[in-house]
């Protein structure tokens, strides 16, 4: 069966003005063109819509989304379970948010109290998932399941008091850093600071602290590119700054 460009939009709840730009930038083309002009698309074509559809929903950009629908090794089936598996975690989140309103809801009417840490039980896992699906796999690599599954459970137990000081100093180590790197020395006194900063910065998500593991993370932050632009943001030069001031602090310095 072929649809229209009409057709397929009805089927597939988006706009003919979607398809005819999916079109335009090459990521879904109609399978032909029939005489009187009229875009058409088949089976294949609806396929990928689809894997396109879901791309979407999952946040991912128009350009990855091409990247991946035009390689030559891409598996539909490997595509749908991975699918599957970050929309079963989505819904998972939801279901806890949903929760958290109905436990609000529940203290808003007196039936029952709520603690100001339950208050924030749905937004902080989906901060900690969040960070799973970014960084989780070099960081367990680095420290191991049992580090990391005690920093996300220190997170989650976190007051909101707590987490506001820490929001504050996250703020602070950014803010020194960055008046530090113009001193260009990171064994002065400002990136020193910067590096004690960080350090009690950690401890708000760390079980516990070592000097090895923090000179550990400080190199991570330039060997990752990742860690790299988030320093580097409003100043290049200053993820490799932080990395040595934090080796002088903790006297990890070769």
């Amino acid at each position: 069966m072929e649809y229209t460009v009409q057709k397929l939009a009805r089927l597939a709840g988006c706009s003919t003005r979607t398809l005819r730009y999916y079109d335009e930038i090459g990521i879904l083309k109609p399978a032909r063109i029939n005489s009187s002009g009229y875009r058409l698309y088949g089976r294949s074509e609806v396929d990928q819509l689809q894997q396109i559809l879901f791309y979407r929903e999952l946040g991912v950009s128009l350009d990855t989304i091409k990247q991946i629908v035009s390689s030559p090794s891409f598996d539909r089936t490997k595509a749908l379970k991975e699918h599957r598996q970050q929309l079963l975690a989505k819904q998972e989140q939801i279901k806890r948010l949903i929760a958290n309103v109905d436990k609000t809801l529940a203290e808003a009417e007196g039936r029952i109290m709520m603690s100001d840490n339950e208050k924030f039980e749905g937004f902080k896992q989906k901060l900690i998932e969040e960070n799973e699906e970014k960084y989780g796999e070099e960081i367990r690599a680095k420290y191991g399941d049992e580090q990391v599954d005690k920093s996300n459970q220190k997170f989650k137990n976190m007051t909101k008091e707590q987490y506001a000081e820490a929001e504050q100093l996250g703020e602070e180590v950014l803010k020194i850093l960055n008046e530090a790197f113009r001193t260009g020395d990171p064994a002065g006194e400002l990136a020193q600071k910067a590096a004690d900063l960080h350090r009690k910065w950690l401890t708000f998500y760390w079980g516990e602290y070592s000097k090895e593991a923090h000179a550990g993370l400080a190199q991570m932050y330039v060997d990752d590119e990742r860690f790299t632009a988030y320093y580097d943001k409003k100043q290049p030069g200053s993820a490799e700054f932080l990395r040595d001031a934090i080796l002088i602090y903790t006297g990890m310095k070769n």
